[in-house]
């Protein structure tokens, strides 16, 4: 684990202890949503160790005393322990793993950069998760509803009309009529695809913003724009090529393809040249791919390529 990330660890190890103490104010209230706000990285540390120490509390509760001995008192652990067997546990499951909310029925994904994580729930409704995706979810009896916060996912939606599925990205609102969709938000973007059944697109606050898709449309959308444009099946299945593992261009410039590689890998490409960045490519690739790529577009189209600590500078 980096640095910068052991001080995400320790910051919201810091904020539990206090707020499980009999110390906890407003003004600590204020702070601690104050610097859940400054990243998603404080956010995911935060819930994620806020919900392994609420599983110490339901392991220690599932103990029964031995019958053949006489019944102890129960002691409960210092706050500082569960907090410590907290983050150990945290360690154990790993990035990516699902984590449980203390609230019934919440849960948080999250999938690190290269990440793909597939989620059944009990009502056979199914989301896979892209690279660096965080996503929460509340399923109830009289509502499903899940929050992109970041990242993309693929939805296969059980249609239920009593119990609608509702996908929540920033002002944004995608519900359910039956369907398997995408869903891709980027800082300041949100994009749709439909594959299969309707949506409902809408933005709450923005009433023009709406619209009823059909299979092969796609929405594009920012905080004050809306557009709606048709893709081929053959489109809409290399949209959804990372779900195997890969990524498929069809004469995309050098530039969206560099970052559509970087959003999977730590090794990022950068094209320094504007011109090489209008250049286009078609062909197949494993979202691991950087280094063939790199060597596949230096002997195809003749470029520069040079490796620059974890990065590979790609120019004339």
């Amino acid at each position: 684990m980096s640095e910068r990330a052991n001080d995400i660890e320790a910051q919201a190890a810091s904020f539990l202890e206090r707020q499980i103490g009999e110390e906890w104010s407003d003004v600590d209230r204020a702070e601690l949503d104050a610097w859940l706000t400054q990243s998603w990285a404080n956010r995911t540390a935060y819930l994620r160790l806020d919900a392994a120490w609420s599983r110490t509390d339901r392991l220690a509760a599932l103990r029964r005393p031995d019958m053949t001995e006489p019944a102890q008192p129960v002691h409960r652990f210092p706050a500082i322990l569960k907090i410590a067997a907290a983050l150990a546990g945290i360690a154990v499951i790993g990035a990516g793993a699902a984590v449980y909310f203390t609230r019934p029925q919440e849960r948080v994904f999250a999938t690190p950069v290269g990440g793909h994580e597939s989620v059944a729930f009990a009502d056979g409704s199914r989301i896979e998760l892209s690279t660096d995706t965080v996503l929460r979810t509340r399923m109830t009896t009289s509502g499903r509803t899940v929050w992109l916060e970041k990242g993309e996912a693929y939805f296969q939606v059980k249609h239920d009309a009593a119990n609608p599925f509702v996908v929540i990205a920033g002002n944004h609102r995608v519900t359910d009529l039956g369907t398997k969709f995408l869903v891709r938000r980027d800082p300041g973007r949100l994009e749709v695809a439909l594959l299969e059944g309707r949506i409902r697109f809408e933005a709450p606050r923005s009433p023009s913003q709406s619209a009823l898709l059909a299979p092969g449309d796609v929405v594009t959308a920012t905080t004050s724009t809306m557009f709606v444009t048709r893709e081929t099946q053959k489109a809409l299945t290399g949209e959804l090529a990372w779900r195997r593992g890969a990524l498929m261009f069809d004469n995309m410039t050098l530039a969206d393809a560099a970052a559509e590689f970087n959003r999977y890998n730590q090794r990022k490409l950068i094209i320094a040249d504007p011109a090489v960045a209008r250049l286009t490519i078609v062909g197949k690739f494993r979202t691991s791919d950087v280094e063939p790529f790199a060597r596949i577009i230096r002997t195809v189209l003749g470029l520069h390529v040079e490796a620059k600590g974890d990065d590979i500078v790609i120019s004339r």
